[in-house]
């Protein structure tokens, strides 16, 4: 609360012209970002549109005069510049951020997004038009604004899979590829981190980020820095420390695996421990950390898998003495942490609140239900505990069964909450076997667009299991996914996009999209340039065309052309997958070499063999040795460049 107290005061204080002055300031400041993230550009340059639409209303409150303005109005100016200042913040934070930790909490970045639309659309609900005076088209311009904001709160972006994809392969540990050179070229393309100046940048950034330890957990921290380095040196950067200066002992917290001595650290967060206490197994955890565990209704110790003959927790005197010690002679700064003597309560509140919504469910009320379901929506979104606990409170059944129901507004509802608790890999088990996706099937064929789009990203959820990938082709769900990538939305293309890429990961389900049609609908995605869908589209035909089926119709001369004029003036990464397809083309078919040949692609394999990206490089130069080979070309190329 002594945040509001303090950005009240400072509303309070000033004149109802300065109040107004200072958000018509904000909202300049905002609009000369120009450098946001690009995991965030799109939704932060909409919120920035937004907001200049309340510039005529603070133009015509100025103009007004002060005599317009009466307290109880100037309390409700100060609400709308706190959601303001609010808005503010965050875009902030989108435009100079690290765009590694902005990519990485793409989800939670969201949610931000999503808490600014709240306290800005209640802001404006609670304006006084009428007592400032303000002109009929003044409030409908603010009331196109609340519009907007409720529409963009009920949307979700399509996460960028292969951006997503790339990331979990460089921070996995156990993943071979997470040096591999393509998959960070890759990376630094699509985060702008490819020139000197961005990773001087992007350090800055860091190692502001690790100072300010803004809710970033040790083995985040570490993953960051470790591949701003993997960056840096692919540039050509060679340094040993990537921060390029002394982490100082309030940093090192974040990052404990550093310098911390292993045993002080908690087995679930990864913290050096304030408060260890022991578990009936013997093993010892911070004591946050473990009863948050035990209020999900854990009953098993998290480093044993052991079930818990009871649920009582030790203090560790001894240990918690060691680290004290420890941090005396090291001179480390023990991070303080917040008394919340409710924090348990706040945690069965949770619990209350998800049992009552689960019941709710199965109400007789129509009104009922769908109040439950937008709530249990918004809860599996926010974080990955409450999927769990709805889970384990019996929520999915419920929810499976309201897909069914004759409302298209609530089966929206119902998919998008099924979507949102799918990111969590038990419940997407649940969801398939509790029958959802013949459901999600017929709401991708016959909903509301939104619903449409949400039951295409269902679709590609559960299709991360290889089991939901056989069912999903037998249950006739891939013929209207490529109806959607046809005839959607553009989002609605996209959605189906990532989950018809999933599917085509199966041999049999590319047999499948290709007699549905995908191809041509992929031909008109690689034309389409507005669409913006070139990358996607390449990466579908990269696996089609491993297919026998895929290659014939791949192969169309239509095909033929638009590969080599995508080879010719794509981005870097679409030559790179073009000359890829080309190649899988041509070695099994030396007649789609000659048609390109006749189109100029020896000239593009050249250039690229030149400067396109090294997996560029490696497939062009495969190409032009595979050209000589069957004598279409001479000997006259440097096939070892």
């Amino acid at each position: 609360m002594e945040g509001e107290t303090g950005e009240k005061g400072s509303v309070f204080c000033s004149s109802e012209g300065d109040v107004i002055g200072e958000m018509m300031e904000m909202i300049e400041n905002v609009g000369s970002y120009v450098g946001f993230r690009k995991t965030q550009r799109k939704e932060s340059l909409n919120l920035v549109r937004r907001m200049k639409l309340l510039v005529p209303l603070l133009e015509e409150l100025k103009e007004l005069g002060t005599k317009a303005v009466s307290g109880k109005a100037l309390e409700r100016l100060a609400r709308l510049k706190k959601a303001l200042v609010v808005s503010k913040k965050l875009l902030k934070t989108c435009n100079y951020g690290s765009k590694i930790y902005l990519a990485h909490e793409c989800e939670a970045v969201g949610v931000r997004f999503h808490a600014v639309y709240d306290k800005l659309n209640q802001a404006l609900d609670d304006l006084p038009y009428n007592d400032l005076g303000i002109s009929d088209e003044v409030k409908e311009q603010a009331e196109l604004m609340r519009m907007q904001l409720k529409r963009a709160k009920r949307r979700t972006e399509t996460q960028d899979i292969e951006l997503a994809m790339d990331l979990m392969v460089v921070f996995s540990k156990t993943d071979d590829r997470n040096a591999d050179t393509a998959i960070l070229e890759r990376l630094a393309s699509k985060l702008e981190l490819h020139t000197v100046a961005d990773l001087k940048a992007e350090t800055e950034a860091v190692r502001k980020l690790i100072k300010d330890r803004k809710g970033l957990s040790a083995e985040a921290s570490q993953q960051i820095v470790e591949l701003l380095g993997k960056f840096k040196k692919l540039a050509g950067m060679e340094e040993t420390n990537v921060l390029d200066c002394p982490i100082s002992s309030r940093n090192l917290q974040r990052c404990p695996s550093l310098v911390i001595p292993h045993e002080f650290l908690c087995p679930i967060s990864l913290e050096i421990m304030t408060d260890p206490v022991i578990v009936a197994t013997g093993q010892t955890y911070e004591r946050e950390s473990i009863q948050k565990w035990l209020d999900s209704d854990h009953h098993t110790c998290p480093k044993t898998g052991q079930t818990l003959a009871h649920l009582s927790l030790a203090p560790n005197y001894a240990l918690r003495n060691l680290i004290q010690q420890w941090c005396e002679e090291n001179q480390f700064e023990l991070p303080k942490k917040d008394i919340r003597a409710g924090s348990n309560g706040s945690s069965i509140e949770v619990k209350r609140t998800v049992s009552s919504l689960v019941q709710n469910l199965s109400s007789s009320q129509s009104d009922v239900q769908r109040k439950a379901i937008m709530k249990i929506r918004m809860l599996a979104k926010e974080n990955p505990d409450n999927r769990i606990l709805i889970a384990n409170w019996g929520g999915i059944p419920p929810l499976v069964q309201l897909l069914s129901y004759p409302d298209s507004k609530l089966q929206e509802h119902t998919v998008t909450a099924l979507l949102n608790l799918s990111i969590d890999e038990a419940n997407k088990r649940l969801i398939a076997r509790e029958g959802a996706i013949p459901a999600i099937i017929e709401i991708l064929q016959n909903g509301t667009d939104e619903a449409r789009e949400n039951s295409a990203a269902a679709l590609f959820s559960l299709s991360m299991l290889d089991e939901n990938k056989v069912m999903i082709r037998s249950l006739n769900g891939i013929p209207p996914l490529v109806n959607l990538l046809q005839n959607g939305t553009t989002r609605g293309k996209k959605d189906a996009a990532t989950a018809l890429f999933n599917l085509s990961l199966n041999q049999t389900n590319k047999s499948r999209a290709i007699k549905a049609g995908i191809v041509p609908a992929l031909l008109h995605l690689l034309e389409d340039k507005n669409l913006g869908m070139i990358d996607e589209a390449l990466s579908i035909l990269l696996l089609l065309v491993s297919h026998p089926e895929g290659r014939t119709e791949i192969g169309r001369l239509s095909f033929i052309v638009t590969l080599v004029e995508i080879m010719k003036d794509g981005t870097p990464k679409n030559k790179e997958c073009a000359t890829s397809v080309l190649l899988e083309l041509g070695l099994n078919n030396s007649s789609f070499i000659l048609a390109a040949l006749q189109y100029g692609v020896y000239d593009h394999l050249v250039e690229i063999m030149r400067c396109g990206t090294n997996r560029a490089q490696r497939k062009a130069n495969c190409l032009l040795q595979h050209m000589y080979k069957c004598e279409h070309i001479p000997w006259n190329f440097n096939v070892g460049a």
